[in-house]
C-alpha cells in the first residue's frame, strides 16, 4: 500500500481547522447585555425664585425654558436636563372651585400607563407648614414614558403637576441609574416647594 504526502500548506490549513470548531464547543458563554456607562454630576443646587406663584429648588446641571406647546399658559414650564435627554413637565392652575377636576385629570394622567406598566406605587406629601399636599406616583415599567409624576395644591388657590419624560425610546432598565437620580433632584424640588402670593392672569 502506498504511503499518503501531505503537503506543509494541507497541515497548516487542517489543524486550524480543528482548532476553529474545538472553540466552538459547548463551553461557549455569550456576555451579558450591557449598557453606556453614565456619569452623574455632583449635586448642586439654585433657587427658582421670580415672579411665579410658586419657588423651589432645582439642580445646576439643568435648565428651566417655557412650555412652548402652551404659549397661553404662562406658569408652565420644562425643567430640561439635557445630559440625560430628560425633562421634567410643570403645570400650573389657579384653583376656583375645580380642584376635584384637577385631581382626576391627574390620575387620569397616570393609569393612562397601566398598559406597559407593572406596578403604580404612590406616596403622599404633606408640609403643613408650608401648606404643601399632594401625591408622588412611581411608574415602574420598561416602556412606561414617564416614570415618575406627582401633583401638589394648598387646597384652596393653587394646584401644580409635574411628569417627568425622557426624549428616547423608552428602555427603563438601561435609564434605571438616571431615573433614580432625577428622582432625588424632583424630591428636592417637592422638599423646597413654596407657594407665593396669588398671581391673577
Amino acid at each position: 500500500m502506498g504511503r499518503m504526502h501531505f503537503s506543509v500548506e494541507f497541515i497548516i490549513t487542517f489543524l486550524g481547522l480543528m482548532i476553529l470548531f474545538a472553540s466552538c464547543g459547548s463551553d461557549y458563554m455569550p456576555k451579558p447585555r450591557g449598557y453606556f456607562r453614565i456619569d452623574l454630576p455632583e449635586k448642586k443646587f439654585q433657587s427658582f425664585d421670580t415672579s411665579f406663584p410658586y419657588m423651589f429648588d432645582y439642580p445646576v446641571y439643568s435648565n428651566i425654558q417655557a412650555d412652548l406647546l402652551s404659549p397661553e399658559e404662562s406658569y408652565w414650564i420644562n425643567l430640561e436636563f439635557p445630559q440625560f435627554k430628560g425633562k421634567l413637565h410643570l403645570s400650573y392652575k389657579i384653583v376656583n372651585n375645580n380642584l376635584p377636576q384637577y385631581l382626576e385629570d391627574s390620575r387620569t394622567m397616570v393609569f393612562k400607563h397601566i398598559p406597559k406598566a407593572s406596578a403604580i406605587n404612590n406616596r403622599m406629601i404633606v408640609n403643613e407648614e408650608d401648606n404643601v399636599y399632594g401625591l408622588i406616583y412611581e411608574i415602574d415599567g420598561l416602556g412606561t414614558a414617564s416614570p415618575y409624576q406627582f401633583y401638589i395644591t394648598d387646597s384652596t388657590n393653587h394646584f401644580l403637576r409635574g411628569a417627568l419624560y425622557f426624549n428616547i425610546k423608552p428602555n427603563n432598565d438601561s435609564l434605571a441609574p438616571v431615573i433614580d437620580f432625577i428622582k432625588e433632584d424632583i424630591e428636592q424640588l417637592i422638599n423646597t416647594f413654596r407657594w407665593k402670593s396669588l398671581v391673577k392672569k
